[in-house]
């Protein structure tokens, strides 16, 4: 058993979160991962992307049951969380969702949330344990509102201590420090966990901070502790699990790329990271001639760039679970390198938890401290 301040502010086991990756379903991921004491964070993009990329949206329903007899994405949401919370009641898991509260996203983050707040009133057992929100790309102050008087718990995810402090000043409950290693959606201007998550510690005593970015194992865990956070969230390490929705051609390629294996490009809302293949390549070279921003940590706006450059990212996807490998895209951290198998999230769990404490033990005999 390893305590944290995350662990007891969110009535976990262990200091870890699966992150809600996007743009698919990580219902049943967030189950299994919640089940084995980690929190288990359901993906919305998938949710909210029904007008801007509909292929996305038509995955996203193929692989959540009951989606069907749905009539709207909202419908799908509670279906899904209600879903979640019979899938998690023997373990009495803790879950909650990943939203995007980016401008472009902001009109549909604010109906999940009030959805939300609709289904938490169904049952005692829903607001125990379905009970937070962790925020991502936007700005945080503009939820203030909606959030504080929810009874959730709520994280945001920041990738400066510039970030950090607007977060603190719109109310969360924790930070999630996001350093420029880890996969899909990246910050304008790309710091390095190393630099970021001790930096936003030293500025933030008295806030719970989750590092992300890098991390995959027991080993990087501990090194994650002793700059000072309360926990991990990763995303690249659980997405390649038996219990992953995502398609196994995707976690096959995080566990065959190896060194120097990823790159970054423009993806729709705004620089990601993607597994190193002749398609990522591709849009990496066009990122260059048309969103130069990406790399030079000016932003752009989805009106000044090309349509191609954005909607390169939803065709490479969509190619991906259609089985097309010519044309398809992953994304994934620079940890992918390190990723060596597929295991159920259970055993990830596990596995990572007696490697952290294995690895904190082992510095002060190694040390002598």
């Amino acid at each position: 058993m390893l305590k944290t301040r995350l662990t007891e502010l969110l009535g976990i086991k262990y200091p870890l979160i699966q992150a809600g990756m996007g743009p698919f379903s990580t219902n049943m991921l967030c189950a299994a991962s919640a089940n084995a004491g980690a929190l288990g964070l359901i993906s919305t993009s998938g949710i909210a992307s029904q007008l801007i990329a509909p292929d996305m949206y038509r995955i996203f329903m193929e692989s959540t049951p009951g989606a069907k007899e749905a009539k709207t994405p909202i419908d799908v949401y509670k279906l899904v969380y209600r879903a979640t919370l019979e899938r998690t009641k023997e373990a009495k898991g803790i879950f909650g969702s990943n939203i995007m509260v980016s401008e472009e996203l902001r009109g549909m983050a604010v109906k999940l949330i009030e959805a939300l707040k609709e289904v938490r009133e169904e049952s005692e057992e829903m607001r125990e344990r379905g009970k937070l929100i962790v925020t991502s790309a936007g700005d945080p102050i503009k939820m203030t509102n909606l959030l504080k008087d929810s009874g959730m718990l709520w994280g945001h995810v920041v990738p400066s201590v510039k970030h950090a402090t607007r977060a603190v000043k719109a109310g969360v409950d924790f930070l999630v420090v996001s350093g420029q290693e880890g996969g899909f959606h990246g910050p304008w201007e790309p710091i390095s966990t190393m630099t970021l998550l001790p930096a936003v510690c030293e500025e933030f005593p008295d806030t719970v901070v989750v590092g992300t970015g890098g991390f995959c194992d027991g080993r990087s865990v501990a090194a994650g502790l002793v700059l000072g956070a309360d926990g991990v969230q990763m995303g690249t390490r659980f997405l390649a699990t038996k219990d992953c929705e995502f398609a196994d051609s995707w976690k096959e390629k995080v566990v065959e790329i190896g060194d120097r294996g990823t790159i970054r490009a423009r993806g729709i809302v705004g620089p990601a990271r993607y597994l190193k293949t002749p398609v990522s390549q591709d849009m990496c070279a066009e990122t260059v001639k048309f969103a130069p921003g990406t790399f030079t940590g000016v932003p752009d706006t989805m009106t000044s760039i090309p349509a191609k450059i954005l909607m390169a990212e939803m065709k490479g996807f969509a190619a991906t679970f259609e089985g097309d490998e010519t044309k398809s895209l992953y994304t994934g951290g620079e940890c992918a390198q390190r990723i060596t198998d597929i295991p159920t999230a259970a055993d990830l769990v596990e596995r990572i938890m007696e490697e952290t404490v294995e690895a904190l033990k082992g510095l002060r005999e190694r040390y002598q401290v």
